[in-house]
């Protein structure tokens, strides 16, 4: 079920759900919220009306996730059809970029938390002038990756092999996924995610139970966690000419800080890091009013 605020865009033969706050503001620039694994445009849920306050402000529901279309995981990487998706960052890049082409229509700044980080830095190479800059809110470092593998122990490399063919596995991703779909476990890893505890509350566990439920679920689980060789961040830093603004929760339990340091010290493209002292992997959500001051900035900034 559609909620009533959701947009539907018709893209590719899927549906991409997206909503939009200040859509009646004049303004010749937007911004654009991208969530992260798990979520949906209603993680923005203390934000988007804020920073719809000074320019149309949208958040998109990811391909897999929320209200858009949940289409089978093509794990052959050959090409995306009507029922087969490949999840990766290229797919949905295209999806961010097509949208801000079609819909948006304006430059824009895009925020994007955890994989929408990488998702965001690659769609502002392609949108290139029509990308006002970028917000990278904990954005995903991707230690598990292919390109990373050297940094594992030797126990890990020796498994990686046996590991990827048992999660391309149907009955083995279907089983992960009835395992952590589940309202308890969600708020288990909330509480790991938010060390504050703050806005951990029905609503937000709502939000990333209700689209688990739905028949294509799994699907999209199967093919997120196949993704063992895509794009990381500091490569799609490498020579970007567009302004990064790093948002950072002190205490995130997955995405280290002391690595989001490194890249501030390695990369010229990244002009700020705000850290939001006691917060995890969400900051955004779990101490809005600290982040809406920062990003409020930065669309200002912008405009």
């Amino acid at each position: 079920m559609i909620k009533s605020n959701s947009h539907i865009w018709e893209w590719q033969n899927l549906k991409v759900a997206w909503q939009v706050e200040g859509e009646n503001i004049d303004s010749n620039c937007s911004t654009l919220l991208i969530h992260g694994f798990g979520a949906s445009k209603e993680h923005w849920r203390h934000n988007q009306k804020c920073y719809g306050s000074v320019n149309p402000c949208y958040a998109i529901d990811l391909i897999g996730f929320g209200e858009s279309s949940q289409p089978n995981a093509n794990l052959t990487r050959n090409i995306n059809t009507e029922n087969n998706f490949i999840y990766c960052f290229d797919s949905w890049s295209k999806q961010i970029v097509d949208f801000c082409t079609e819909i948006i229509k304006t430059p824009v700044l895009i925020v994007g938390n955890s994989i929408g980080g990488v998702i965001a830095l690659k769609a502002s190479k392609l949108l290139d002038k029509q990308c006002l800059g970028v917000v990278l809110i904990d954005c995903a470092q991707r230690t598990m990756d292919e390109k990373r593998l050297k940094e594992q122990s030797i126990g890990t490399r020796l498994l990686r092999p046996l590991i990827k063919n048992l999660v391309r596995q149907k009955w083995l991703s279907l089983n992960i996924f009835n395992a952590v779909a589940r309202p308890f476990f969600i708020k288990k890893i909330l509480e790991i995610a938010y060390p504050t505890k703050n806005n951990v509350d029905k609503s937000l566990i709502k939000i990333l139970y209700e689209p688990t439920t739905r028949i294509g679920a799994p699907e999209a689980f199967r093919g997120f966690i196949n993704l063992f060789n895509d794009y990381l961040a500091p490569e799609l830093m490498k020579d970007l000419n567009i302004k990064v603004y790093l948002i950072w929760g002190e205490k995130d339990p997955w995405e280290s800080l002391d690595e989001a340091k490194e890249w501030q010290k390695s990369f010229p493209c990244i002009h700020s890091l705000d850290i939001i002292k006691d917060c995890g992997h969400c900051p955004h959500d779990e101490n809005p009013e600290r982040v809406n001051q920062i990003i409020l900035k930065k669309i200002q900034a912008s405009m």
